[in-house]
């Protein structure tokens, strides 16, 4: 049996671990999914160790830029916004191999591309954090100028807007 799960803290709000089982049952995949919840970054390593069948792990707060060190590989995608929320594990002989993405950009792009007309040309992002990283590198995907604002001072825009996919 595969196993997939997440790492944060805390984790007590997370409905991952119900809903991603009760998928791996309804669709007949031979999976389980636990939530590893963890106080320091540094207990990931152990987590892979004495999980051996650890396919996959998704990361939220607070671990999507603390766990990048301790990966393989980025996504473009990961790499560029600096932030993971998906790792994939592969075991290649003795050597576990880790490499990061970031799942949001796919989601988000996916969603909007559908709803945009040609004279949609710019967009206005509201908010600085992690999460408008990934809509600016979806945006810039599509073709769409941004514009980053937030209302904490001494933010520095132009990081956001040289995002570039």
């Amino acid at each position: 049996m595969d196993k997939y799960g997440l790492i944060g803290y805390p984790l007590e709000h997370s409905f991952s671990k119900g809903y991603f089982n009760e998928k791996f049952q309804n669709e007949g995949i031979d999976a389980e999914y636990n939530n590893y919840e963890i106080s320091s970054i540094e207990s990931l390593l152990e987590i892979i160790d004495t999980n051996p069948e650890l396919k996959g792990l998704n990361v939220t707060i607070p671990y999507k830029k603390q766990v990048i060190k301790y990966l393989d590989a980025l996504s473009p995608e990961a790499k560029a916004i600096g932030a993971v929320n998906v790792i994939r594990i592969e075991h290649i002989g003795n050597k576990t191999y880790l490499k990061g993405y970031n799942s949001d950009v796919i989601g988000f792009t996916k969603s909007i591309e559908p709803l945009l007309e040609r004279y949609h040309k710019k967009a206005l992002v509201l908010g600085t954090g992690g999460a408008s990283k990934a809509v600016c590198y979806g945006l810039k995907s599509l073709g769409i100028e941004t514009k980053c604002v937030s209302r904490r001072k001494n933010i520095d825009v132009l990081t956001y807007n040289d995002l570039s996919p």
